[in-house]
């Protein structure tokens, strides 16, 4: 059985860490970017610890590459692993994308084309991820900018059978699903409505980038929009409630404006009329 965290979190970045200190805020959680911390001491290590003696911390990665060609980094998921015994996190997650080619980091989350084959080949991948650090393996569904003429499927129908094969869960990534959506002409709800909530580890929110063409970048650098939060409130309504977690990475606001943009979550829970068990 899988041990979720629930309530309203942010992601923990460093521009609020004096206020975080000087006054312990009632935040249900916080989310690391796991590499930050994946050191062998200093800092930012010494800073976690404070942080794990007042909150639950869940791990997010960005560097893993589940569908990458390459072989995987056996001492990047050691270091992975030590992170997770240090933190006890109940669940780790990374994005279903590719990073690497030929040992080169291209230092982006990449998409791949929708095909039964790359679906074997990813849920084969993340299963062993999963069995080797021992805690459930989360996989986010990313923002996309690109299609490809060979994907045989929908996005959602893809992403569905790679955690119904792997054995992962979903790190459901409600404002990409948007950005996707506008970037590809979809209906999002559709993508919503085809999730089987009973898999989702956590939900992500956060803002974006609308380009003078009508295309969306994943930004993280705006309040989350109003389409966001409908769509928000409609993935509450079909799950019966999860884990929200606001992600803000760049133009960073006061730690106080960026927790009053996580909880007005609140308000999209109250409007349909679920309550979080």
């Amino acid at each position: 059985m899988i041990h979720k965290i629930h309530g309203i979190g942010l992601g923990l970045r460093i521009p609020h860490f004096n206020s975080i200190f000087s006054s312990w805020p009632q935040v249900d959680f916080f989310e690391i970017i796991s590499e930050n911390f994946m050191v062998a001491g200093g800092a930012p290590l010494k800073n976690l610890e404070r942080v794990l003696s007042h909150y639950p911390v869940v791990l997010h990665g960005v560097s893993l590459g589940i569908a990458s060609a390459d072989p995987f980094n056996w001492d990047y998921l050691k270091q992975l692993k030590d992170l997770v015994k240090r933190t006890q996190t109940p669940y780790f997650t990374d994005h279903l994308c590719w990073t690497v080619s030929n040992s080169i980091s291209y230092h982006d989350l990449l998409p791949v084309p929708y095909t039964e084959k790359v679906i074997d080949y990813i849920a084969e991948r993340a299963k062993i991820v999963q069995d080797y650090i021992g805690i459930p393996f989360g996989l986010e569904n990313l923002s996309s900018y690109v299609a490809f003429k060979s994907s045989e499927m929908t996005e959602w129908e893809f992403v569905n059978q790679v955690i119904e094969k792997s054995g992962c869960s979903y790190m459901l990534d409600i404002n990409n699903i948007y950005v996707s959506s506008v970037n590809h002409l979809f209906n999002p709800k559709d993508y919503v409505d085809s999730i089987d909530f009973s898999k989702v580890l956590q939900c992500h929110i956060a803002g974006h980038t609308r380009n003078s063409n009508g295309t969306i970048l994943d930004t993280h650098d705006h309040p989350v929009c109003d389409e966001v939060w409908d769509l928000y409130a409609h993935a509450w309504k079909r799950s019966g409630g999860f884990a929200t977690l606001l992600e803000w990475d760049d133009r960073i606001p006061t730690f106080e404006e960026t927790y009053a943009e996580a909880l007005k979550a609140k308000t999209f829970q109250k409007l349909e009329g679920v309550i979080e068990c």
